[in-house]
């Protein structure tokens, strides 16, 4: 069964960090490329970042350049989205997305070029 797993969420302190991960199972993720959604209280669902197959190719969405970052661990079969400077804009449902897409600089994120999704990982950011 193909599945995406995200884990990592959690309450932090605007100023924090957290990593959230992104497991596959039955799916090779280096293989696809790999986006990264959120989605907060009464707002739709909008792309943070993608990261590429071969090369390691990235995007970040404005509101996160700077301060997200990506790596992948091929030998866990995981993606990690490392958030740092939260802030509580960047509250919402994370969920990590696989596809047979494309991932570049300048290249939009959008969600229906993405085929596989995990269920989510609650992240807060309150003092």
């Amino acid at each position: 069964q193909l599945q995406l797993v995200e884990s990592g969420g959690g309450l932090v302190q605007p100023g924090g960090s957290l990593r959230l991960s992104c497991t596959g199972s039955g799916v090779l993720l280096d293989r696809h490329v790999v986006g990264w959604f959120r989605q907060a209280p009464g707002k739709e669902r909008e792309a943070v970042s993608c990261l590429g197959t071969s090369g390691g190719r990235t995007n970040f969405a404005d509101s996160v350049k700077g301060r997200f970052t990506l790596s992948r661990d091929n030998a866990k079969n995981t993606v990690y989205l490392q958030m740092d400077m939260l802030k509580p804009d960047d509250t919402a449902i994370y969920y990590c997305a696989g596809g047979s897409t494309f991932c570049g600089a300048s290249v939009p994120i959008r969600p229906i070029q993405y085929e596989l999704w995990g269920k989510g990982t609650q992240v807060t950011v309150s003092s």
